[in-house]
Parts: C-alpha cells; sequence; structure tokens
C-alpha cells in the first residue's frame, strides 16, 4: 500500500503502531508504506519522540527483580519496582513515570471501587502524561496536598485532573495554600465544609502515590515558591532532609515538630500506615530523603531504579 504525503504525525504513529504492536520490522513497514527503508526508520523514531507512541517494558529484568526483593526484604514494603538504570549514576527520573504509570493502571482496572490518594510534583506529573487513557469511573482521585504557591499561583505539576481526565473518575482536588501564615488560618480553612469532606475521605485511601523531596537548596518546595528562603533555612536548621506532600522528616523519618508542618494544609502524613503509599523517587538529590522516608516507614511501598535500589541496600 503507497500512502500519499499528508500528516507525517499520522504516518509516524502507523509506523510506530506496526513496528512496536504489530511486529513489524523496518523493511515490512516500508513495503507497506511504499517508502526507502531509511524513511521508515525515522517515523518510528518520530513516533517515540514526539510520545505518539508509549513503549513500556512488559519482561521483568532478573536483576531488577532481585534489587526490588531486597529493598522488600529490607524495608518491609508492600510493593516495589525497580527499573533499568540508564547510566552508571543516580541522576535521572527517566522511565519513572512509565513505571509508575503502568502501577497505577493496575489499580484503576480494579473493578471494586478504590479511593486513590495523589500527590504532586515532577515525577507524578510525568505519571499523568504516561497514562493510557481508561475507564475508571467507579473509582475516586485525592487530592493529599493544597496546590497554591505563596503568590496564589496553582502549582504546575497539580495532577489529580488530569488523571481524571483520562479515567472518567470523580475527583477532589484541594485548592488551598501548601503553608498558610498562621496555625488558625490553617485550622480555619480545615473547618470549611468542602475541605472537610476532603478530610474525611482522606481516612478511607486505599491506595496512595507520593513524590519524595529533598530539603537542600534545591528542594522542590523552594524552588516552585511553596516555601520562602527563610522557611526553608528554618527546616534546614530543625535537620529537616525531606519532605513528602509537605510535611518535612529528619534523617530517621520523623516528622519535623515545627516549622512549617504547623502551618501545611496537607492531608496528615502518618507513619507505619495500614494502607499502601507508595513513593517515587530517585535521582541522587533525593537519596537521603528517600532512604529516611523508608527507615521511618512513612512509605511501604517504592518505585526507583537500578542504581538508587543498589545505593539503598549498600
Amino acid at each position: 500500500m503507497i500512502y500519499k504525503k499528508g500528516d507525517k504525525y499520522d504516518l509516524a504513529a502507523r509506523a510506530g503502531w506496526l513496528y512496536y504492536v504489530a511486529g513489524y520490522n523496518q523493511e515490512e513497514i516500508a513495503n507497506e508504506f511504499g517508502i526507502s527503508r531509511q524513511s521508515a526508520q525515522r517515523m518510528v523514531s518520530l513516533s517515540v519522540s514526539e510520545k505518539l507512541i508509549k513503549v513500556r517494558l512488559d519482561h521483568p529484568i532478573a536483576s531488577c527483580m532481585k534489587l526490588a526483593s531486597e529493598l522488600k526484604k529490607k524495608y518491609s514494603l508492600k510493593e516495589c519496582e525497580v527499573i533499568p538504570s540508564v547510566t552508571q549514576e543516580i541522576s535521572t527520573n527517566v522511565g519513572l513515570g512509565q513505571a509508575g504509570a503502568q502501577i497505577l493502571e493496575k489499580y484503576l482496572e480494579s473493578k471494586e471501587p478504590l479511593i486513590i490518594g495523589l500527590g504532586t510534583g515532577k515525577v507524578l506529573n510525568m505519571i499523568a502524561n504516561e497514562l493510557s487513557p481508561i475507564n475508571g469511573s467507579q473509582h475516586k482521585l485525592l487530592s493529599l496536598v493544597g496546590n497554591m504557591a505563596n503568590d496564589g499561583s496553582a502549582s504546575s505539576h497539580e495532577v489529580v485532573s488530569k488523571i481524571a481526565d483520562k479515567t472518567n473518575a470523580t475527583y477532589y482536588p484541594m485548592p488551598l495554600p501548601l503553608i498558610v501564615k498562621t496555625e488558625e488560618e490553617r485550622d480555619l480553612l480545615h473547618n470549611q465544609q468542602s475541605t472537610k469532606n476532603i478530610l474525611a475521605l482522606s481516612e478511607k485511601v486505599d491506595i496512595s502515590f507520593v513524590g519524595i523531596g529533598q530539603i537542600d537548596g534545591t528542594a522542590p518546595m523552594y524552588k516552585d515558591n511553596f516555601i520562602t528562603e527563610e522557611e526553608l533555612n528554618s527546616l534546614l536548621e530543625a535537620k529537616a532532609v525531606g519532605e513528602i506532600i509537605g510535611w518535612a522528616f529528619d534523617i530517621n523519618g520523623n516528622i519535623i515538630d515545627g516549622c512549617t508542618n504547623k502551618r501545611l494544609t496537607s492531608i496528615p502524613l502518618k507513619k507505619n500506615p495500614e494502607k499502601l503509599i507508595i513513593g517515587i523517587a530517585a535521582i541522587q538529590a533525593k537519596l537521603t530523603a528517600i532512604k529516611a522516608a523508608l527507615e521511618g516507614k512513612l512509605i511501604n511501598g517504592l518505585i526507583t531504579n537500578e542504581m538508587c535500589a543498589k545505593a539503598l541496600l549498600a
């Protein structure tokens, strides 16, 4: 079949589908389209680079499975996924979005209605982007964290509405500042009926997906204008090393008493959670925070990469 020249993305998508789904090789695609083998190769590459087709690894890699098993045993995890590392350094989030989306889809495919809690951040946004459309209208999606910065702007990494758009699930955003000026203001906001409904629903969450942020000069909360430089320094003085949905914790995984935690609007973060809380993180800057969260039993599930897994087991 010879295709007329048209939308290059349409042709690239067809080429990508034939290669990754139908199992055609590049020569067969070239014959199907009536083009050269080199042109077929370029179209397949375009389908991936422009995210017209999503490629996921379904065959478990033995070394990754072994690392996941060891992490489960060491940190008493209910679920753990270790993906291949691109380099020999813990320096990339590559693949975390696909792995997270694959696990989230597993729960969204459940016929039993679930309440799924969602944090925010770059990696959660990657998961939302990688998620395939699926009918999950029986489920509820709950934001675990306020999505407004100090200047009143909304977070660019808010994910609950994005995932709801792809799943038809009912969703409950938390349209509050992450951190307010006083404890009294926090209490006032929490006593609003809409927020009280969200807080009550949070007690029934079946599974949560959260990012893990580091507390240092590159802290996501600081870079995204959720906390001021003064508040960052206060957290550093209190020996905070990481945060989950805004809750700052120390190197032993203990929630910091005071600082921004006293004025935080997020859903409470509990130690030794009964339900599954999956943390998703891998890069070098987050290693101390990830280990602290694991040792402090703030999470009982993990998605990470090979190099980070090895560092956590060292």
